[in-house]
């Protein structure tokens, strides 16, 4: 499976077990260490750790070799490594805290590009939007 759809089903795993304000980062022009940055936030220790733990789930379902997990015991900022893909959960807190989101440029967000994109679209009647 390549590193994007396998970002993109990770963003939907996420999505599904209602993970917040997920970023999906596309660093394969900006990183040798990673292709994609997930950046979700969960709403308590419990569903950090929850979703870090479907995120294992879903890896090892598919094959996929996680390399490392790392902050399972606190469940403030739990980070789950698979090569190419590296997903970060944080609590609200955390996330403001060390502010990930911010460190890369907003060229690399693929949810907020393709965000944009759509609202840049012409309108129905040819139109750019003002």
């Amino acid at each position: 499976m390549d590193s994007e759809k396998l970002a993109q089903e990770i963003q939907a795993v996420l999505e599904d077990k209602k993970g917040v304000d997920i970023e999906l980062m596309d660093l394969r022009e900006r990183s040798t260490f990673t292709d994609f940055f997930l950046v979700v936030t969960g709403t308590s220790t419990t569903h950090v750790s929850a979703l870090a733990e479907e995120v294992d789930r879903f890896a090892h379902q598919k094959g996929h070799p996680i390399l490392g997990m790392e902050g399972n015991r606190e469940s403030q900022w739990v980070l789950v490594d698979l090569a190419d893909v590296i997903v970060h959960v944080f609590l609200a807190e955390t996330r403001e805290l060390y502010n990930l989101d911010k460190l890369w440029s907003r060229e690399t967000l693929l949810l907020n590009r393709q965000q944009s994109e759509t609202d840049d679209a012409p309108d129905e009647g040819g139109q750019e939007p003002s």
